[in-house]
């Protein structure tokens, strides 16, 4: 491997010279896999850093569609008014009300739900697999799965974004903890329709 790969990375990542030539030993040379890399790990430590910290300031946005008849607003939270005057984060703010505005989700977490909600949820998918004759184990393992999709529809965080389907609207946030190096959060959020 040569030097110049490893500047070249450094330059194109901002990542240091030993991140750099772990990532391209790791990617056996290959660039781009080496960047993809460096970028996980990059939003891996941003994560893990600003999960220790408090997200106290932020903005509030909100959004109206077009045709007028369908509106949302969301709290998303920063560290400092520093990230929350950034225009990545406004765009953060507003990609997350759109979000909310199209799919009107219930909670914000799986967490969030209350246990007589998952448990009637549950009991649903248990009677629609009643006459099923599978193993047990079989049958939780298909129930988890239909618990997972339910999660993707009802919780905020765990939602296929709108504006890209490679991503969760968490893998979303975190991205952009990695790229404003803050904790962000989302708070309270809601959607009005006509």
């Amino acid at each position: 491997m040569e030097t110049s790969d490893i500047l070249k990375l450094r330059a194109a990542t901002g990542a240091g010279m030993l991140d750099c030539k772990k990532a391209l030993d790791e990617a056996a040379g290959d660039f781009e896999k080496a960047a993809e890399i460096l970028r996980k790990k990059g939003q891996a430590k941003a994560i893990k850093k600003s999960a220790e910290r408090e997200a106290k300031d932020g903005i509030v946005h909100a959004y109206v569609h077009a045709n007028g008849k369908i509106g949302a607003m969301v709290e998303l939270f920063s560290e400092t008014d520093f990230v929350a005057k950034n225009q990545v984060f406004k765009d953060l703010a507003h990609d997350i009300a759109m979000q909310v505005a199209a799919t009107d989700p219930s909670y914000l977490r799986p967490e969030d739900i209350p246990d007589e909600v998952l448990e009637k949820e549950k009991d649903m998918y248990r009677g629609e697999m009643a006459n099923e004759s599978k193993p047990a184990d079989i049958l939780d393992k298909i129930i988890e799965g239909k618990m997972t999709k339910y999660y993707e529809e009802v919780c905020l965080l765990k939602q296929t974004c709108i504006k890209d389907e490679e991503k969760t609207i968490e893998d979303l946030i975190n991205e952009r903890i990695a790229q404003l190096g803050e904790k962000i959060e989302i708070g309270k959020f809601c959607r009005f329709s006509i």
